[in-house]
C-alpha cells in the first residue's frame, strides 16, 4: 500500500508529540500520593474542573469517533449526532443527581456503590466482571481497530506493529502514573484534538464551498461509474441526511428510538460507567465536578461540526473511494466489500492537509486512540483491583493492590493486541452504529438499576440483581441474533426473523429499559423491604440530610467516646482523624465495653459520611448559583442546536 505520509517534517511532529505526551504523563506521575490506592486510582481526589472536563471529553472521543462518526456522516448524514448531543443532558444528570451520592458514599468503583446500596456481593462481582469484559471486547478492541484503519491509510505500516507500539506507550505511562497521569495527558490531547480537527474542518468547509454548498452537493455524491436505478436508493445518499429526527417506522434511525437510546439508554455510560465517573470522583469537591461536566457538555456539541460534517464533505470530494458501491472496488480501496465510509476522515486528512498538518492530524488520531485506551486501562485496573483482587486477597496491602492493578494493565495490553484480528474480521460498514447497537443491547438494565438505586429506596438487592440479569440475557440474545442474521445488502430480500428485521436496535433498547424496570420494581415490592437506616447517604433523598445531622452526630459520638474506657476512646479519636477503620474500632469496643456496637457502628458510619459530605459537597452560594446558571445556559444551547438540525 502506498504511503501518503512520507515527508520528514510530518514524522518529526509525530515524534515530538510522543515525546511531549510521555513527558507530561511521567511528570504527573511524580505528584504526591501516587503510591497510595487513593492517589493512584483517584489522583488523591484533588483535581480541578478544567482538566477533569477535558479528560471526560478525551476519554470519550476516541479514534472510533473520528473513524466511525465521520463514516456514518458520509454514509447516512447527521442523525448519528443525537448520540453525541444526548451526552449534554446526561453529564448534567451526573453532576446534579448521581455525583452527590457517589462522593458522599466515598466509593472507588461503581460496583462498590452497588454493594453499599443493595448489600451482598453478587451485584458487585457481577458488574465488575461484565464491565471488564465489555472494556476488552468493545472499547479497547474498537479503538484499536479504528486506529488501525487510519494507520493503514496514512502510512501503509504493518497494523500489528503500529498498534503494539501505541499500546505499549499508553500502557507505560498509565502503569507508572495512574489516574493523575491519564487526566493530565488527556488535557494535553484534548487541546491537540480540538486544534487539529478545527484546522482541518475549516479547510474542508472552504474546499466544498461552505455548509450551504454541502447541503446542495451531498445528495449528488455517488461514484462517477455508478448509475442510479429508478425507484431504488441503493448507493445513493439518504434524502433525510440533514435531519436528526427521521421517520419513526422506516428509517435507519427512527426518531423516538434515537431519543430513548441517546438519553435513558446511554445513562449507563455517562452516569455509571467507571471510565467516566472515575474522573469526577477525583474532583476536589462537587463544585469542581459539576464544572467539569459543564465543560464536557459544551465540548460534546462540537463533533457535528468537527467530525460529522467533514465526513460528509469527504464523500462529496472523494465519491469514488468513500462512496464506493461495487464490492470489488471497495476491497481494493479499503479492504472491506461492505463499503468504505470508514475511511472518510483519513481520506480528508491525507488529501487536504499540507505537509506539517498531516503530521499534526496523525498526532490527533493517535491522541484520540491513546486517550481512550489509557482511560479504559486505568478504569479496568481499578475495577479489577478493588472489586475482584481485593475480594480474593482480603488482607492485601496497598502495595500489593497497586502491583496487581499495574500487572492487570499489562494483561489488557497483551489481550488487546491479540484481539485486533477478531475485531478486524467482524467490523461492519458503520463502526459507530455498531458500537451504539452493541451497547444498546447490554447497557439498559444497568441504567435501570443505578437510576432506581439512587431514586427509589424500596428497591432491594433481589429485585436489582434479577432485573439486571434477565434484562441483559434478553439483550445478549438479540445481539447473538444480529450476528447470526446479518442485515442483507441493499436491494436484497430480508429473510431475518421479525424481532431482528422489524425492531430497530434503538427501539429494542427501550424495550429492555421497560422489562428491566418491571422486573426490578415488581420483585422488590414482592420481597422484604431493605433496611432504610443503612441507606443513609446512598440515595438522593438521604444525602442532603447528612449535612443537617452532622453536628448532632458529632456530639453523640463524643458522648459515647467519653463513656468508654480510655483505650477505646483513644482508638475512637484515631478513627475520627482518619487513622483507623470502623471495623477495627467496633472490634475494640466489643472486647472492652458493653456499648451497643451495632448502634455505635451506624453512628460512626453516618458521621463518616457527614464528614465526607462537608468535605466534598460544601461550596459557597455564589459558586453554586454560577454553576446552576451555566447548566441552564448549556441546556438552552442544547435545545437551540436541536431546533436548528432536528
Amino acid at each position: 500500500m502506498t504511503s501518503y505520509l512520507e515527508d520528514w517534517r510530518d514524522f518529526l511532529i509525530i515524534g515530538l508529540y510522543f515525546a511531549f505526551v510521555l513527558a507530561v504523563g511521567l511528570s504527573s506521575a511524580c505528584r504526591k500520593n501516587r503510591e497510595s490506592v487513593k492517589g493512584y486510582f483517584l489522583a488523591g481526589r484533588n483535581l480541578h474542573w478544567l482538566p477533569i472536563g477535558f479528560s471526560l471529553f478525551a476519554s470519550n472521543i476516541g479514534s472510533e469517533h473520528f473513524i466511525g462518526l465521520a463514516g456514518s456522516g458520509a454514509k447516512s448524514g447527521i442523525a448519528v449526532v443525537a448520540f453525541e448531543w444526548g451526552a449534554v443532558l446526561l453529564l448534567l444528570l451526573l453532576g446534579w443527581l448521581f455525583l452527590p451520592v457517589y462522593l458522599t458514599s466515598g466509593i472507588y468503583t461503581m460496583p462498590e456503590y452497588l454493594e453499599k446500596r443493595f448489600g451482598g456481593r453478587r451485584l458487585r462481582t457481577y458488574l465488575s466482571v461484565i464491565s471488564t469484559l465489555l472494556y476488552i471486547m468493545t472499547k479497547i478492541s474498537v479503538d484499536v481497530f479504528a486506529g488501525s484503519v487510519f494507520i493503514q491509510q496514512a502510512l501503509g505500516w504493518n497494523t500489528y506493529i503500529s498498534i503494539s507500539a501505541i499500546l505499549v506507550v499508553t500502557g507505560l505511562y498509565t502503569v507508572i502514573g495512574g489516574l493523575s497521569a491519564v487526566v493530565f495527558t488527556d488535557t494535553l490531547q484534548t487541546v491537540i484534538m480540538l486544534t487539529g480537527s478545527s484546522i482541518l474542518a475549516a479547510m474542508a468547509y472552504v474546499k466544498v464551498g461552505g455548509l450551504w454548498a454541502l447541503e446542495y452537493k451531498y445528495p449528488k455524491a455517488y461514484p462517477t461509474s455508478f448509475e442510479p436505478k429508478e425507484g431504488s436508493m441503493c448507493g445513493l445518499p439518504r434524502e433525510d441526511a440533514f435531519h436528526i429526527f427521521r421517520d419513526p417506522v422506516n428509517s435507519d434511525l427512527p426518531w423516538p428510538g434515537v431519543v430513548i437510546r441517546s438519553t435513558l439508554a446511554s445513562l449507563w455510560y455517562w452516569c455509571t460507567d467507571q471510565v467516566i465517573v472515575q474522573r469526577t470522583l477525583a474532583a476536589k469537591n462537587i463544585g469542581h465536578a459539576r464544572g467539569a461536566t459543564i465543560v464536557a457538555g459544551y465540548l460534546k456539541i462540537l463533533p457535528l461540526f468537527l467530525i460529522i460534517f467533514p465526513g460528509m464533505i469527504s464523500r462529496v470530494l472523494f465519491p469514488d473511494e468513500v462512496a464506493c458501491v461495487d464490492p470489488k472496488v471497495c476491497m481494493s480501496v479499503c479492504d472491506n466489500e461492505n463499503g468504505c465510509s470508514n475511511i472518510a476522515y483519513p481520506k480528508l486528512v491525507l488529501e487536504l492537509a499540507p505537509i506539517g498538518l498531516k503530521g499534526l492530524m496523525m498526532a490527533v488520531m493517535l491522541s484520540a486512540l491513546m486517550s481512550s485506551l489509557t482511560s479504559v486501562f486505568n478504569s479496568a485496573a481499578t475495577l479489577f483491583t478493588m472489586d475482584i483482587w481485593k475480594k480474593i486477597r482480603k488482607d492485601a496491602s496497598e502495595k500489593e493492590l497497586l502491583i496487581s492493578g499495574r500487572v492487570f494493565i499489562l494483561f489488557l495490553v497483551g489481550l488487546s493486541i491479540a484481539w485486533v484480528p477478531l475485531i478486524k474480521s467482524a467490523q461492519g460498514a458503520q463502526l459507530f452504529i455498531y458500537i451504539q447497537a452493541v451497547t444498546g443491547y447490554i447497557a439498559p438494565p444497568l441504567c435501570v438499576i443505578f437510576l432506581l438505586g439512587v431514586l427509589v429506596p424500596r428497591i432491594n438487592e433481589e429485585g436489582a440483581f434479577w432485573g439486571m440479569l434477565i434484562g441483559q440475557l434478553i439483550g445478549i440474545t438479540r445481539l447473538v441474533l444480529d450476528f447470526v442474521y446479518p442485515a442483507p445488502k441493499c436491494g436484497e430480500p430480508d429473510h431475518r426473523p421479525v424481532v431482528v428485521s422489524a425492531v430497530n436496535f434503538t427501539y429494542f433498547s427501550g424495550i429492555l429499559l421497560v422489562v428491566s424496570t418491571v422486573i426490578a420494581v415488581g420483585l422488590s415490592f414482592c420481597t422484604a423491604k431493605p433496611n432504610y437506616e443503612k441507606l443513609k447517604g446512598l440515595t438522593v433523598w438521604s444525602v442532603h440530610k447528612l449535612g443537617v445531622k452532622r453536628n448532632k452526630l458529632a456530639h453523640r459520638r463524643l458522648t459515647i467516646v467519653s463513656a468508654t474506657p480510655s483505650s477505646v476512646s483513644m482508638e475512637m479519636n484515631t478513627f475520627r482523624n482518619g487513622g483507623s477503620r470502623l471495623t477495627d474500632v467496633s472490634k475494640t469496643i466489643h472486647r472492652t465495653s458493653k456499648i451497643d456496637v451495632e448502634q455505635l457502628g451506624e453512628d460512626l458510619l453516618e458521621t463518616e459520611m457527614s464528614e465526607r459530605y462537608k468535605e466534598t459537597m460544601t461550596i459557597s452560594g455564589a459558586v453554586s448559583l454560577f454553576l446552576n446558571c451555566n447548566a441552564v445556559i448549556l441546556i438552552c444551547v442544547f435545545i437551540l442546536a436541536y431546533a436548528l438540525f432536528a
